[in-house]
């Protein structure tokens, strides 16, 4: 795939669209319906990391074990089916890598294990939740009322909900019976790693000047993981991999999921526990609606760096798909990880290397879509997800303390002065102990008493300023 330019004529030599065009499709309303091969390229780096990140996608697994109660199997055919609506971003025309609402997993696990048994009444609280989810998404998308409403909601509160899932993250992993005490060195070992590798300058700066280290560097949490499954049963915290060759492919049990965990099977949940779920929707869509926006800057930026393409990123779109794969979810296999709007990692890595370039990468629907489609086929490989089954509790502990990293910092940093951050200290820390109803609460009740009086935010920086003189 090649571009060049004579004569100030830009000549595109590509099989899927001309120079400074969008990348062709069949459009259906709102939608702009793609298919790898037929309207873009298949990008084969794009589809090994696919390959390899799905372990993260199965660390979904230990979560729906625990939390809802199901056998392994069931669990992970919850994973394959949420991997097939994965795909649902690129095929209608939302250029992102999407995923869960990550910093929402501790809250959506506080709501649903402090108030309500294991079994049916526990499934019943989280099919009311994702499908609230799912309405809000859906009704923001449909109205273009997302962006008015999240402005709405004070700074100090939204940094309020990202410090509350990072705080929940680390309580979760260290509490009794938490999984840290259970694999102790390889959470260590493996979560040093990770830091190291995604957080550290030094590292940033060898990767500059270290082709081999940077390669190690695209793959995000994988070396991390990796190490986890040699140090693991090294150490005797997990046990030797018992790699299944056959059946190759994983069937879903559409079975068990339909008798177990959908409306059909066990009933629709009570009027009570769609209302009891409202306030922990609200933070969930509060928490993924930064998503929207750092989508639309990571895409920006890739459409400034590639003027062969025109990169077309619809925040209602995105909400509507977001909002499908939701209530579809609520209806088949309810999930505790929610479906968010983007995989903010690895949409970044794809941007990256779209940047270099159409030699790099055709079209950046390639990257996203070869990816996805990917994971979708390895999660159902089993001699995959046999090989990763017994690292999966260390994998998920590592993604929650990853994330409680990033949810903590970036809650400081939303924060304009010393009232902001003290709200969103104890809003954060109230909404990880007792859930996101008192958490809210807290943080709105705070922040009328100390900023509604204030004519604007320099004048309460004034006011802190001569406090503390």
């Amino acid at each position: 795939m090649v571009y060049i330019q004579m004569a100030n004529e830009k000549v595109c030599y590509s099989r899927y669209r001309k120079w400074g065009e969008v990348q062709p499709c069949w459009k259906v309303g709102i939608f702009k319906i793609r298919l790898p091969f037929v309207h873009y390229a298949w990008s084969v780096p794009e589809m090994l990391q696919g390959l390899l990140m799905c372990a993260t996608c199965l660390g979904a697994i230990p979560v729906l074990t625990e939390v809802l109660g199901v056998e392994y199997g069931v669990a992970l055919s919850m994973v394959i089916i949420n991997g097939f609506l994965y795909n649902l971003h690129v095929l209608l025309g939302d250029p992102v890598v999407p995923g869960w609402i990550t910093p929402a997993i501790p809250i959506i696990t506080a709501f649903l294990t402090n108030g309500y048994a294991i079994g049916p009444d526990r499934t019943h609280a989280l099919i009311a939740l994702q499908m609230e989810v799912g309405i809000i998404f859906l009704v923001f998308g449909i109205t273009g009322l997302g962006a008015k409403v999240i402005d709405i909601v004070p700074n100090s509160v939204k940094a309020g909900v990202l410090m509350g899932g990072g705080i929940a993250s680390v309580i979760g992993e260290f509490k009794s019976g938490g999984r840290f005490g259970i694999y102790p060195i390889g959470i260590t070992v493996g979560l040093l790693v990770a830091y190291f590798c995604l957080f550290s300058p030094q590292f940033a700066y060898i990767r500059k000047n270290n082709k081999f280290i940077n390669a190690i560097g695209k793959f995000g949490m994988l070396p991390a993981i990796i190490i986890a499954v040699i140090v693991g049963p090294l150490v005797g915290e997990i046990a030797i991999p018992d790699i299944t060759w056959w059946p190759l492919f994983k069937v879903p049990e559409f079975g068990n999921i339909i008798s177990q965990l959908t409306p059909f099977g066990i009933g629709f949940p009570t009027a009570a526990t769609f209302i009891a779920a409202i306030p922990t929707a609200v933070v969930v869509y509060i928490i993924a609606f930064g998503d929207f926006v750092t989508s639309e800057a990571l895409l920006h930026h890739a459409d400034v760096a590639r003027p062969d393409e025109v990169l077309e990123f619809d925040a209602n779109r995105s909400n509507l798909i977001s909002g499908i794969r939701n209530v579809v979810m609520s209806l088949t296999c309810p999930y505790t990880q929610m479906c968010g709007p983007l995989w903010a990692a690895v949409t970044a890595a794809v941007s990256q290397r779209y940047e270099e370039g159409p030699e790099a990468m055709e079209s950046f629907y390639s990257g996203a879509g070869s990816f996805r489609w990917s994971t979708f086929v390895a999660v159902s490989l089993m001699p995959i997800s046999s090989l990763l089954q017994p690292v999966l509790p260390i994998a998920l502990s590592m993604t929650l303390m990853v994330q409680g990293f990033i949810c903590t910092r970036l809650g400081m940093e939303m924060c304009e002065d010393e009232n902001e951050r003290g709200i969103c200290g104890v809003m954060g820390s109230v909404l990880a102990i007792k859930g996101a109803a008192w958490g809210l609460a807290v943080g709105l009740l705070l922040h009328f008493l100390l900023h509604f009086y204030s004519k604007n935010k320099a004048a309460a920086k004034a006011a802190s300023a001569g406090i503390k003189e």
